[in-house]
């Protein structure tokens, strides 16, 4: 018995289909158009638009939009010079030898493996190597950075800026302030040893991974000044200055971005070091434990967004800050810490409630 829905066209002699002529249009004759979905009318990838493979003594990249959130593939390259101006979904790296990488935000993660002597820019959401040995990596990265059967390796703050780079962070889902580069899990220690380090804290971004000068490649207008990295460079893990922190923290609005950047201007121009910085929501009990009294103040703006948090170090962060903020942010509602004997209790609250929300 034949199926109900069956509609298989039947041949007639001479190959037209029953029930018309020759190029008739099949509306007129009652039959149906084969479906046109989405997918098949997308533009066919090729991997290789997407790999490097096999290169020796070559600079190669590709500039902002030729990826556009694709996965890449890097692999058997030895002595390149290798650049993604873009933003992708992920990016694996493996058997790499004395290549100099620079990769733009990565809205998944980036992976290192069977890579030695190879010296790197990287932007992720998650960071993580294996069997690798001497690697030096200026690194942003949302979550907690994984090295795994690595020795050597070696980790700064991500340092870099050209114009596309801030629409790739947001294309990328990754925030500017959420950057634990120096929060490193080993997951294979070694008693005695250390298998990670941090980079000098003046190591010059140009002196590890040197800039395109390829004519496709240095089109690309890049900066690799401290003031005008896209990421803010932070002071991370290593040793304060001083024993005197500042909270200070942004609420969710037309400038915070801009305000928040305003602050590290003016405090790190005052030479008071940029220890961490955090983007995060936060709700009304969140604010009771890390605000206390001052909460009722900010609780009713928290609904807006998500809080850019601050930390300083250096003596008198607490005053300096205050005195800046009252100064240039007047009509803005920003939390400081009130006190050098508070601010310790502040930045220790705001930053443990923050890692536990994001899961560090």
């Amino acid at each position: 018995m034949g199926c109900f829905f069956s509609k298989r066209r039947k041949e007639v002699q001479g190959g037209r289909p029953q029930g018309g002529e020759a190029g008739q249009d099949p509306s007129a004759t009652g039959e149906e158009k084969a479906p046109q979905y989405s997918w098949d009318q997308r533009d066919k990838v090729d991997p290789k638009d997407y790999t490097f493979s096999g290169l020796k003594d070559e600079t190669v990249g590709r500039l902002p939009g030729k990826v556009a959130g694709q996965q890449f593939v890097i692999q058997d390259c030895e002595n390149c010079n290798i650049y993604i101006f873009d933003h992708s979904a992920t990016i694996t790296i493996d058997d790499c030898t004395s290549c100099r990488i620079f990769l733009g935000p990565i809205k998944g993660s980036v992976f290192f493996r069977d890579c030695k002597d190879c010296k790197c820019v990287v932007a992720c959401q998650q960071f993580r190597t294996r069997d690798c040995r001497k690697l030096e990596v200026f690194l942003c990265c949302a979550t907690q950075p994984i090295i795994e059967s690595s020795t050597g390796v070696k980790f700064g703050c991500f340092q870099y800026y050209y114009p596309e780079l801030a629409l790739q962070f947001k294309d990328a889902g990754l925030s500017i302030f959420n950057n634990t580069w120096s929060n490193i899990h080993d997951f294979t220690p070694v008693s005695g040893e250390n298998n990670w380090s941090l980079l000098p804290e003046d190591a010059i971004v140009d002196d590890y991974v040197p800039l395109p000068t390829s004519e496709e490649l240095k089109v690309v207008r890049i900066s690799t000044a401290a003031p005008k990295s896209i990421i803010p460079v932070t002071w991370g893990g290593r040793q304060k200055s001083s024993e005197e922190s500042c909270l200070a923290v942004f609420f969710a609005g037309d400038y915070t971005t801009a305000n928040a950047r305003k602050l590290i201007d003016e405090m790190t121009g005052k030479s008071f070091l940029l220890v961490q910085t955090k983007e995060v929501l936060m709700k009304a009990e969140d604010a009771q434990r890390v605000f206390q009294q001052s909460a009722p103040d900010f609780i009713p703006l928290l609904e807006k967004g998500p809080v850019i948090a601050l930390e300083f170090n250096g003596d008198g962060a607490v005053e300096g800050c205050r005195s800046i903020v009252n100064d240039i942010f007047s009509g803005t509602k920003v939390f400081v810490s009130e006190s050098k004997e508070s601010a310790s209790r502040d930045v220790d609250s705001f930053y443990n409630f923050a890692d536990m929300q994001m899961g560090l």
